[in-house]
């Protein structure tokens, strides 16, 4: 099993990825807001430190919020096929700030319910 995580800065594709796992039979995932470090420093009012206030011109508004899409898989399969969902969505984004995809293994998987 793993644990797929999608950064996607790009917001606006966020439904379009969901119903494309959904399509391609990946039934869960979780979708949190995030926030990058680069960005939570350059909207910070820290004024003392110069380099901020430089990284604040340099980044200006662009995506200062992300969302984090995370689902387990049960196996290298799907998380070729979840991949190949986000980057089909994603294909026609110019430059590098689109987010990012990485996998962790996991080992257990325990379900939360009542025993009956």
């Amino acid at each position: 099993m793993y644990a797929l995580f999608v950064v996607l800065n790009e917001i606006d594709y966020l439904e379009d990825i969901l119903s494309g796992f959904v399509e391609s039979k990946i039934s869960g995932a979780t979708i949190v807001d995030s926030q990058g470090m680069g960005s939570a420093l350059a909207n910070s009012d820290n004024e003392d430190i110069p380099l901020f206030s430089k990284f604040r011109m340099l980044i200006g508004d662009s995506h200062p919020y992300s969302k984090t899409i995370f689902t387990v898989l049960e196996n290298e399969m799907m998380v070729e096929k979840a991949v190949e969902v986000v980057r089909d969505i994603v294909a026609d984004i110019d430059g590098n700030g689109a987010g990012f995809m990485f996998t962790v293994p996991v080992g257990k998987v325990y379900p939360m319910k009542r025993d009956q």
